[in-house]
């Protein structure tokens, strides 16, 4: 088995392959660096076959579950330290851990966060792409009385505060509800001489800049990141500046969330960094959907047939949003 230092010192195919399977199409295991399995019930991470998996409660009885599936570009070095799984292939990193139910989230937050930095910067993988923190009650307040999510996010900054330097950027990131309980943390990283790009949205204030009113620490996430030539579009929902618009109107959310992504994606914003400019909204592969009132998913899937190519794979899911007057969020992929 290749070692971590033959891994970092061979050359490798860049581009990490990401996409959404059924579970019964399966890819060999082989050339995969990790799975998560979206599904009814949740499971903690653990190596499955030699690959990192974890399992994410995120859909109800009557819907079909999917993997999010991330293909190894080179031969690949699994492993377990504590509760984090992970593995790498000499680009990338993909790690994961559980932060199980508790009455209040900060301090485990903060510490599952600080052993998941310290494994990728010991790794040579200290170039965080793409997060995802999948929050159960993310808005229920914790037994102080404050807001799961926000309970959450202050733990995050105190850890990328404590890694300022070492850990190189703040990444794109999406923080959603699941149907469980517990937080499900998992990200992809590359190594430090990775050329990447962390993009902010002109129509929308920094999340690392909002104010005091939305919690006592700020969300620590940029609004995408482009790397690799993949760009990675964190969770955008109907947000102008700071502030939730078209509050109990989806129709209005979900063209406000569209604009928000074409804005984010196009030649003004992203052709700062890309050479060939932006994208436009019928260049998204891999695109979730969050949807917090199952009587709007159909709504909210017709206008999204609408704008996405038909060759995009998109799903649908049923859960809470990070904000109370959030009806919808979105995040995508183009690789």
């Amino acid at each position: 088995m290749s070692s971590f230092v033959d891994l970092l010192n061979s050359p490798r195919e860049t581009r990490p392959n990401i996409k959404f399977e059924q579970p019964g199409e399966q890819a060999d295991s082989q050339h995969v660096l990790a799975r998560v399995a979206f599904e009814k019930n949740g499971f903690a991470p653990e190596l499955h076959k030699g690959v990192p998996t974890v399992g994410v409660p995120m859909t109800t009885e009557t819907e079909p579950g999917f993997h999010e599936v991330f293909a190894a570009s080179g031969p690949v070095v699994a492993g377990r330290e504590g509760g984090l799984v992970y593995a790498v292939d000499g680009r990338h990193l993909f790690c994961s851990i559980q932060v199980t139910e508790r009455d209040v989230y900060r301090d485990a937050a903060r510490i599952a966060y600080d052993s998941a930095f310290e494994l990728a910067t010991r790794l040579g993988y200290p170039n965080i792409l793409r997060m995802w923190n999948l929050v159960g009650g993310i808005i229920d307040d914790n037994a102080d009385g404050v807001e799961i999510y926000r309970d959450f996010c202050a733990g995050r900054s105190e850890a990328f505060a404590l890694w300022s330097g070492r850990i190189l950027h703040i990444p794109a990131a999406t923080g959603i509800g699941t149907r469980g309980n517990g937080v499900y943390l998992y990200f992809i990283s590359g190594r430090a001489d990775a050329e990447v790009h962390h993009l902010e949205n002109p129509r929308q204030t920094p999340a690392y800049h909002y104010p005091e009113s939305y919690g006592p620490k700020a969300p620590s996430f940029a609004r995408a990141t482009f790397a690799d030539g993949i760009l990675y579009i964190s969770g955008t929902a109907s947000i102008i500046g700071d502030e939730t618009v078209h509050k109990g109107n989806i129709s209005g959310q979900v063209d406000v969330t569209l604009e928000n992504i074409t804005t984010l994606i196009s030649t003004e914003n992203l052709g700062k960094v890309r050479a060939e400019g932006g994208y436009t909204l019928r260049d998204l592969d891999l695109i979730k959907v969050y949807v917090s009132r199952p009587e709007d998913i159909p709504f909210v899937r017709s206008r999204c047939e609408e704008v996405f190519s038909p060759d995009a794979r998109v799903v649908y899911l049923n859960v809470d949003i990070c904000r109370p007057d959030l009806l919808v969020e979105i995040e995508a992929i183009v690789q």
